[in-house]
């Protein structure tokens, strides 16, 4: 059966997001990168998409998630709630035999991008990335600039080599081509993201990149 999470939703989960990242401390290049993704988001339609769940396996975290999100972000769990499951969670890496699981133990839902977004601009991305307990994202590139800001669970960070706990309310920034990766331990992550840049490219393993270089 098909959900059609309503305009109205999902206008209300886009202004409480768009909140949710302007209301956090941020200085310096990450402060001057949340600037820059503003006035995109500006700049982006206002018309909502129709949306249609992906079914992907990484909804059976929401609900920790949610809770989480409860304690940390009272409004942004508000306006996600309802809508969370009907939104189209997405994996875009391909299956690896090396990495058994991690199509459906992560994924992100895209809220403003290019089309099949809910929301269009050709110029930033806006969208929340989950990742379920005990999961460790590899380190992975892509040349879009991108800003994270962690809305529930406390996970481990890595940015070209260094690791750092960063728990809710902490913003990372990942320059374009910069390595990084991420490790969940008992908690799910839910954050928020923006790319900006070149948005059209992917991500790829850095693993993956070398062997290409070679």
């Amino acid at each position: 059966m098909q959900f059609h999470p309503n305009v109205a939703q999902t206008t209300i989960l886009l202004r409480a997001m768009h909140e949710h990242f302007l209301a956090g401390d941020i200085s310096g290049e990450a402060g001057k990168e949340r600037e820059q993704v503003a006035a995109l988001l500006e700049a982006a339609s206002k018309a909502a998409l129709p949306c249609y769940p992906s079914g992907h396996e990484v909804g059976r975290y929401l609900p920790s998630a949610l809770s989480l999100l409860e304690r940390s972000a009272h409004p942004l769990a508000e306006a996600l709630s309802p809508i969370a499951d009907g939104l189209p969670w997405r994996y875009s890496y391909r299956r690896r035999p090396d990495l058994p699981g991690l199509e459906s133990a992560m994924a992100w839902a895209e809220i403003v991008g290019p089309p099949e977004s809910l929301f269009h601009s050709d110029h930033v991305c806006f969208g929340l990335t989950l990742i379920g307990p005990h999961t460790h994202y590899p380190a992975h590139t892509h040349p879009a600039v991108e800003l994270y800001q962690v809305v529930a669970g406390t996970a481990q960070w890595q940015l070209n080599g260094q690791w750092s706990t960063k728990p809710p309310g902490s913003f990372i920034l990942h320059p374009s081509h910069a390595e990084h990766a991420m490790r969940t331990g008992e908690e799910p992550l839910l954050a928020i993201y923006s790319w900006s840049g070149a948005i059209h490219t992917l991500s790829s393993f850095s693993d993956e990149d070398r062997k290409e270089a070679s």
